[in-house]
């Protein structure tokens, strides 16, 4: 039984509406492709590691924005249902919830575009009260965070999460908004191999280009760093530690929200102060389950689910 003086899994940044469908190729100019399997559901980054974190049986606040829209609620049942705290989170006057429209090609893979709206409405009032909730926090919790907020959140987030001594995970995306001032301020940061040529002109393509982009990324003052390989797994890269993670053994539907479960977990595991490594195989299975199924959230796994697929998927090197 969880009380309120536990740790808590602190999720800044984006809450989306999804709208999903699977295609079989993208479509070519001016053609009108037929598409199936319309899925409307609550999504984001942020709502998708608060979702994950209580899937996982700890507790989870989340921190943003929605429009005075119907996809407001929409985006917020998810997270509601399964008991994540979103009274922190504001409704926008006049602002339109964030939007993605994702398609799913037969392969897994997807394609995602997003209307930000209401995820990039913040006023400084807006920006301390977070302030004020990552300072009310119990001791010990954990702030994570994404790029899809401006910047001036995240840094005031992080700087207040820094002065309790909580440790911040950054999921950074999209890559082209990072400030070089953040890389020393953030303990793990968890790109994908489109994020880690965002931030450093580099490609990830293998273990060893994985390797070299997380040591750049520790370089630059990173704590830790867990660049996400192209199939599912991650190497995990700090001061002392060189290790690749392999992902679980899974038939993949739906790479949605794949990254997001990875970051969710990862934070659960900081949280329960897992060590690091078994940290990291934690967050990799974690974000496996997620691809076997189709959508983001309803595909995330719980506790027993994920420690079973563990017990005997686990991907040898």
């Amino acid at each position: 039984m969880m009380n309120a003086d536990d740790p808590i899994l602190l999720a800044l940044g984006s809450i989306n509406l999804d709208l999903q469908v699977r295609a079989d190729r993208w479509p070519g100019p001016g053609e009108t492709l037929p598409v199936r399997d319309l899925l409307r559901t609550g999504g984001g980054k942020a709502a998708n590691r608060a979702f994950l974190a209580r899937r996982l049986g700890v507790r989870a606040c989340l921190l943003g924005h929605v429009g005075d829209d119907d996809f407001g609620e929409e985006a917020l049942r998810g997270p509601r249902e399964v008991g994540v705290d979103v009274s922190h989170v504001q409704q926008v006057e006049g602002q339109a919830t964030a939007l993605a429209m994702i398609v799913v090609r037969a392969d897994g893979g997807k394609t995602i575009l997003l209307a930000a709206n209401a995820n990039e409405a913040w006023r400084e009032g807006d920006v301390d009260a977070v302030v004020k909730i990552v300072e009310a926090a119990p001791e010990g919790s954990v702030l994570t965070v994404d790029l899809e907020v401006p910047i001036a959140v995240v840094r005031a987030a992080v700087g207040a999460a820094q002065d309790r001594g909580f440790k911040v995970l950054l999921d950074p995306s999209p890559a082209d908004r990072m400030p070089d001032d953040l890389y020393a301020r953030v303990d793990v940061i968890t790109p994908n191999p489109e994020e880690a040529r965002g931030l450093l002109g580099v490609a990830v393509e293998s273990e060893e280009d994985a390797m070299r982009a997380g040591e750049q990324l520790v370089a630059r003052g990173v704590g830790v760093a867990c660049v996400k390989l192209p199939d599912g797994g991650a190497a995990l890269v700090s001061a002392d530690r060189r290790e690749v993670v392999a992902p679980l053994d899974v038939d993949v539907v739906d790479e949605t929200g794949a990254g997001d479960a990875f970051a969710g977990a990862l934070g659960v595991a900081l949280l329960e102060r897992q060590e690091l490594l078994q940290a990291v195989k934690f967050a990799a299975a974690a974000s496996s389950l997620a691809c076997t199924g189709y959508g983001s959230q309803a595909a995330y796994p719980d506790r027993g689910q994920l420690e079973r697929a563990r017990g005997g998927r686990e991907r040898r090197r």
